[in-house]
């Protein structure tokens, strides 16, 4: 297998709420090297940093050098790890992702759909990528996990593109997803309960564990060809808490794509 493509995107302009998620990647790169834990997964593989080609840090001027930076750094590579950033750079890299590699199924992992048409004015908020994502369809499916927030407006956007919605009250399906094709995993922190994530923007109770979302992880079976791991802020973290599940997620993220290659 080739080296895993890492690339870090210090991108937070779409944000609606509050700012923080483009200090986030260098605090996971160095969380993921932090000397209080070790780079073994919990399948045995050991993930060290040369596992990696990691392509740095990378400051964005516009929205849509996104896309362009992705598709240079993916030249050669069969897989990719991004950490954001806000939601909204999901779209652009899924754009890049499919000039190599086409469609491919999406696990979305998420308390909120990002389905709006339009939030604020603004058609590529970090509340609208998967409708961008769906109506150029740019994927062959979409799967959304641990939703907890569907507006009116999401639920008929969600019926209109044909999305397959685990909400969060129906959590115990996410662990028997019928998958067929490689996938691309899309991960926003505030998936997950703020008691085990208090480091995002958006607080969200009633979420997933950290352990309910490695459980999704370890229970996919077919190639995982890309993954992003978005929305955490670091200016709303304690004690790192949310930086080391971040690190933790990149950890078993990339054990998994070697895993399944």
């Amino acid at each position: 297998m080739k080296k895993i493509t890492l690339q870090g995107i210090l991108y937070d302009d779409k944000s609606s709420y509050l700012r923080g998620p483009a200090l986030a990647p260098p605090r996971i790169r160095s969380l993921f090297n932090s000397p209080s834990a070790n780079y073994f997964a919990e399948n045995g593989m050991e993930i060290v940093p040369e596992i990696f080609d990691d392509k740095g840090d990378f400051e964005i001027n516009t929205y849509f050098d996104i896309e362009y930076l992705t598709s240079k750094n993916l030249k050669n590579s069969e897989h990719l790890l991004t950490l954001g950033g806000d939601h909204s750079i999901t779209y652009p890299l899924i754009k890049a992702f499919y000039k190599f590699h086409g469609p491919v199924d999406l696990i979305h992992i998420d308390a909120h759909a990002d389905l709006y048409d339009i939030f604020e004015g603004d058609k590529f908020s970090h509340a609208c990528p998967f409708a961008r994502i769906m109506e150029e369809k740019l994927i062959n499916k979409l799967v959304q996990i641990g939703i907890r927030t569907l507006s009116k407006h999401q639920r008929e956007q969600s019926e209109k593109y044909g999305v397959e919605t685990i909400e969060m009250r129906h959590i115990h399906k996410a662990t028997s997803l019928e998958l067929k094709n490689p996938v691309y995993i899309s991960l926003d922190i505030d998936a997950l309960d703020p008691a085990y994530a208090p480091g995002v923007s958006h607080h969200e109770p009633g979420g997933l564990s950290t352990r309910e979302v490695l459980k999704i992880f370890q229970s996919i079976n077919v190639p995982v060809l890309g993954a992003d791991i978005v929305e955490y802020n670091p200016t709303r973290d304690i004690n790192d808490i949310t930086g080391m599940v971040c690190a933790k997620f990149l950890k078993e993220l990339a054990a998994k794509m070697i895993e399944n290659n």
